[in-house]
């Protein structure tokens, strides 16, 4: 049979746990890791949609300034591609809600929910289907969650580790690496706390602070 030559391109990453047959769990994800920049949005929307030039960032910029605004106060903004609302993170670990004070809550992100109408306006171009990308060599990652923390443990000896060398010494790929890192970093009791030097973001290990 012809292999499939259209459609979303996605691949197969495992996750950290695994299945009653004792093997990764696999995740699917979309394999095209290209952008497209305001400007290049900007050029098609003049080309294609006859738009005025620079429009659509004039739009985008002025949605970011109010959207903030109108989010300082916990509020949702609801638009037609979705909803946006300001996402909240406990810093430490509390048990006793009377201790929780105002200093001890940061912003966490901005929580992104997308409308009904913005799927089903991209399912309209899925037609084609999906296919599966497939590598020239197969990857062989570490998934063991023992050896994974023998890894981690491994790339925490100078104090902190960088995606590319913990994606090197994992065997994983450079996004499966970054999300698995990211997911330490979250949830109530995180492993690892993550801060940006330069254009790099390193990891090191959570320590709760002293009160």
């Amino acid at each position: 049979m012809p292999r499939k030559t259209d459609g979303m391109l996605f691949e197969l990453l495992p996750r950290p746990t695994k299945g009653e047959d004792g093997q990764p769990l696999l995740y699917a994800r979309p394999a095209i890791g290209f952008k497209y920049t305001m400007e290049a949005i900007d050029e098609y929307c003049l080309k294609y949609r006859g738009m005025p030039h620079d429009q659509m960032a004039h739009l985008f910029e002025g949605f970011l300034s109010v959207a903030a605004f109108l989010m300082r106060d916990g509020s949702r903004v609801e638009t037609p591609i979705g909803s946006f609302a300001p996402k909240l993170r406990l810093n430490g670990d509390f048990t006793d809600a009377e201790k929780v004070k105002g200093e001890s809550i940061s912003l966490g992100g901005i929580e992104f929910i997308p409308s009904k109408r913005f799927i089903r306006e991209l399912e309209k171009y899925l037609d084609s289907g999906f296919r599966r990308k497939r590598e020239v060599v197969e990857r062989h990652p570490v998934t063991d969650a023992r050896e994974l923390e023998e890894v981690l443990e491994r790339c925490l000896k100078p104090g902190y580790t960088t995606i590319r060398t913990f994606s090197i010494r994992s065997g994983m790929k450079y996004s499966t690496a970054r999300y698995y890192l990211h997911s330490l970093c979250e949830g109530e009791h995180p492993r690892l706390r993550k801060y940006k030097e330069g254009n790099t973001t390193m990891f090191k290990p959570f320590k709760k602070k002293t009160e």
